[in-house]
């Protein structure tokens, strides 16, 4: 049974304001981290409007070199616009930590997936349940360093 997409658009949209107002309040000191994942905000250009986006996303893998972030949209029948915004523009910024880092945006190929997907799931059980709750398969966007 997959979860209604209004839900799931609902509780993604109160999760990213929630936390983008805990940044305010707090002066961007808090949450570094949410549920054991680093908070990142990424800047996309809108793939029809050209207009900058900024959204407060969760990274359950990172290095020093890239950042893992899960297209997952709380389970929704369609990918975050986001996602879209920067697979059509990959040229992306990060701020994390208080730094902005431009970075380049890719999807995971299959096999990197099958590698990473794991992982995801080990730092944030919650993934495999919105995976459970769509049909489509959760992409993962891996941002590297420019």
């Amino acid at each position: 049974m997959h979860k209604p997409n209004a839900v799931a658009e609902v509780s993604a949209w109160l999760l990213e304001n929630g936390h983008r107002l805990l940044l305010a309040v707090t002066g961007g000191r808090y949450p570094r981290t949410v549920m054991g994942m680093l908070t990142v905000e990424l800047h996309t250009v809108g793939r029809k409007s050209g207009k900058p986006y900024a959204n407060l996303l969760t990274s359950p893998v990172h290095d020093d070199d890239r950042i893992i972030v899960v297209a997952s949209k709380g389970g929704h029948e369609d990918h975050p616009d986001w996602y879209k915004n920067a697979i059509a523009n990959p040229d992306v910024t990060v701020t994390v930590n208080g730094a902005t880092v431009p970075m380049l945006a890719r999807s995971a190929g299959p096999e990197e997936r099958a590698e990473l997907w794991p992982q995801v799931v080990k730092t944030y059980k919650g993934y495999a349940g919105y995976q459970r709750n769509t049909a489509r398969e959760i992409p993962l966007l891996i941002l590297q360093r420019r």
